[in-house]
């Protein structure tokens, strides 16, 4: 096993791990700077204002995007179990 493939491996499941949380944090972010520019102009200032709608938000957004965020995970899957047969 070289180190080129090492690092070969290493940076396809940064990447995958990337692109699959990616949709869900950018979401949650976004959603909680909405609402705090909300709460900063109104001055409310309740700390469980933000659980809800982000919840909400992020159930959406992984019952849209589910299936390709599995998709994305079963082909780096593959990926690794071709690797892992090519080396013997």
């Amino acid at each position: 096993m070289s180190e080129n493939l090492v690092i070969g491996i290493v940076k396809d499941a940064i990447t995958t791990g990337l692109m699959v949380a990616a949709p869900i944090l950018i979401t949650s972010i976004v959603i909680g700077l909405i609402i705090s520019i909300f709460q900063a102009t109104t001055q409310i200032q309740e700390q469980t204002l933000t659980f809800v709608p982000k919840l909400i938000a992020i159930a959406l957004i992984g019952l849209l995007t589910g299936s390709w965020m599995l998709h994305q995970l079963v082909q780096f899957t593959e990926r690794i179990f071709e690797i892992i047969s090519n080396i013997v």
